[in-house]
């Protein structure tokens, strides 16, 4: 199997350094290994495998002879280098939302469609976080019926809006606990000891574009028709890493939680984690550093004919960020589509 040249753009943020941990973990092979970043924080010195590198300015001429770029550095950064990658024969696979609705650019969840990575045309789109680990609860779920309508709740940690995200939530906690004042700059409302109903901007409709990604990206992935009733609230918690979301889902034909709990307790990337009567159930804290999709509370809906309810949890920096992005790069390999 030929071995590919790999560059991690945007190494020195918070994903980036996922990406560099999940490449060795999954022991991704590659003949050489890159790693790039702004000129900011070029000529950093990064550990890896047991050798030093140093963090390299990305620039057009740096993609030469590379043929697989797991990017996390920005939308602005991705629109600017794709096409470069691209005319220099590689691969990008992009954490950011530039390409993920674009018609000929394959959004991917490995274990959900991992097959459209073979109708890529030089970028592969990693699906919005609180997309991603919903898709891996879903995409077994079809083997049982047609879904008719969905329902998602999302309540989604700092990490998810980045470094200085993190710092703020840790200072306006200090602060709210000292009684000072603080002034807010990465969300729009104090974060601490609060819950804001809002991530990113809100377009025409009312919803946010965070929403709208949860609604358009499902599509997209599970292949369904464009008139598929979802509906999608995002919200941000004063959580440092993990993602949750409440799922309320309609079938076609009766769905039972018994059978809800056995197809996802045989399912790729998802645990079952369901006896509510003694408090099991996952939480942000079960899922801190771990690979998996957490699945509970799977009980019968009592709105929807059909219904299932269930509560989903995961690290939105592994299987939201980098560990799919891994995984994409893993199976661009073992298909040989570089």
């Amino acid at each position: 199997m030929r071995k590919p040249v790999i560059a991690v753009l945007g190494a020195t943020g918070v994903v980036g350094r996922e990406i560099t941990k999940v490449i060795d973990e999954l022991k991704i092979p590659f003949e050489e290994i890159k790693f790039l970043s702004s000129a900011k924080s070029a000529g950093k010195k990064l550990e890896f495998q047991g050798k030093e590198y140093t963090v390299q300015e990305a620039t057009p001429e740096v993609f030469d002879g590379v043929n697989i770029v797991l990017a996390s550095a920005g939308s602005s950064t991705s629109q600017k280098f794709a096409p470069e990658i691209v005319k220099r024969g590689g691969v990008i696979i992009d954490n950011s939302s530039a390409f993920r609705m674009e018609k000929d650019v394959p959004l991917v969840i490995v274990g959900a469609n991992e097959e459209d990575i073979k109708n890529h045309k030089g970028i592969i789109a990693n699906p919005n976080c609180s997309t991603s680990q919903l898709m891996l609860v879903l995409k077994p779920l079809l083997q049982l019926s047609k879904m008719k309508r969905l329902i998602v709740s999302t309540y989604q940690s700092v990490s998810g809006a980045g470094l200085a995200a993190i710092n703020e939530l840790t200072e306006n906690t200090k602060a709210t606990l000292d009684g000072k004042d603080f002034e807010n700059v990465c969300f729009k409302k104090p974060i601490s000891f609060n819950v804001i109903p809002q991530i990113d901007v809100f377009v025409e409709n009312g919803y946010t574009k965070e929403e709208m990604k949860v609604v358009n990206e499902t599509k997209k992935i599970l292949h369904l028709p464009q008139d598929m009733k979802i509906s999608c609230t995002a919200v941000r918690v004063p959580v440092y890493r993990g993602h949750s979301e409440a799922v309320d889902i309609e079938f076609e034909k009766e769905v039972t939680p018994d059978e809800v709990r056995e197809v996802l307790s045989k399912s790729f990337g998802t645990v079952v984690i369901d006896n509510p009567e003694n408090y099991e159930y996952p939480t942000t804290r079960d899922a801190d550093g771990k690979n998996p999709v957490y699945v509970g509370r799977i009980r019968k809906n009592l709105a929807f004919d059909n219904g299932i309810t269930l509560w989903c949890v995961a690290d939105n920096l592994l299987i939201g960020a980098a560990l799919n992005t891994v995984r994409i790069a893993q199976k661009v390999i073992e298909y040989q589509a570089f």
